[in-house]
């Protein structure tokens, strides 16, 4: 019983970052938890997406034919599951993405094994895993041991890690599961495409957003414009893209994008649902404005003060010109 299991994260024909990401997590836990990094493709009978994994370090790469492309949480829960019962990895990692957490709870569930989500930092000794996570509302960083557990499962913030460079060298196996006893259980009829955008919240690390304490979409402009003078990304809350003043790549939180790059934070007019703080909460320096004392946003703020937001802004726009 050794080694890594990465689960590759695909869409619409493509790799999604998080993917290589994560074996750039697992390759230098080689040496120190032991076995191979294996890499798995659920997909498909095309094997064209396997060329992309072909990253140095990886041991293997498996192609599991599930008989069509798109994500299904209940297809790739089993998949993985019988995986993990045939390679034995002491890890399973999964990334920390809507898709990945659909089944990673319900496979370590299954599996009986551990269990950490948005992990940002990996290590073993003496053959144990240590998993890094935020706690007790972003005040301190954790280190999860997981003892007489034989296998983790584990979700990956992305963003975090570097992906290692390609090697063609990496051989690639194909696994057939006999998946076809969860045919039929759900059908995928179209993906949408989200509207296109020059911003990748995920990446940016100094994001300066609002909530709905600027109180009307005709506000945006101004608040838009100081963030271009303080050299931010531009974010919102989700009631601003629900309210339609804003695309939905600018969105932080847990239905939008979690700012996993990100050293400061100014939140203005942001309450701070649980939901929202879900995509912030980690960042080293956060700034909150709101005039209700009793907001949440305070409890993960470094800074805070409850004065009026256009009142904040009109101190910055004087101060930055």
């Amino acid at each position: 019983m050794a080694g890594i299991l990465v689960i590759a994260e695909h869409l619409q024909g493509a790799l999604r970052d998080i993917t290589g990401e994560m074996i750039g997590a697992a390759v230098p836990l080689k040496e120190k938890l032991g076995g191979p990094v294996t890499v798995a493709l659920i997909a498909g009978s095309d094997r064209s997406l396997t060329d992309g994994l072909r990253l140095k370090g990886v041991d293997e790469v498996v192609a599991v034919d599930a008989g069509a492309d798109h994500f299904d949480a209940e297809l790739y829960e089993e998949a993985v599951l019988r995986l993990g019962s045939e390679l034995k990895p002491k890890a399973i990692l999964v990334g920390h993405t809507v898709s990945g957490m659909a089944f990673a709870p319900a496979l370590a569930a299954r599996l009986g094994a551990g269990f950490a989500s948005d992990v940002f930092g990996l290590d073993a000794a003496d053959g144990m895993l240590l998993a890094t996570r935020s706690a007790y509302g972003n005040k301190v960083n954790l280190e999860v041991e997981f003892p007489g557990k034989a296998a983790v499962v584990m979700t990956l913030r992305g963003a975090t890690f570097t992906p290692p460079e390609a090697d063609a060298d990496v051989p690639v196996k194909d696994i057939s599961l006999s998946l076809d006893d969860l045919a039929g259980r759900s059908s995928h009829r179209d993906y949408e495409e989200a509207p296109p955008a020059d911003i990748d919240i995920s990446k940016a690390d100094f994001i300066l957003s609002v909530g709905r304490g600027i109180q009307d979409k005709e506000n945006l402009p101004r608040f838009q414009a100081l963030a271009d003078r303080l050299g931010a990304t531009f974010g919102c809350s989700r009631p601003i893209v629900d309210s339609g003043w804003l695309p939905k790549p600018h969105q932080v939180g847990q239905s939008g994008k979690v700012a996993a790059n990100c050293k400061l934070y100014v939140a203005l007019g942001i309450s701070g649902a649980v939901q929202h703080l879900f995509g912030m909460k980690h960042v080293d320096t956060i700034i909150a404005i709101n005039t209700d004392p009793n907001a949440p946003i305070f409890t993960v703020a470094t800074y805070g003060a409850t004065v009026d937001v256009f009142e904040f802004a009109d101190a910055l726009e004087r101060n930055f010109n």
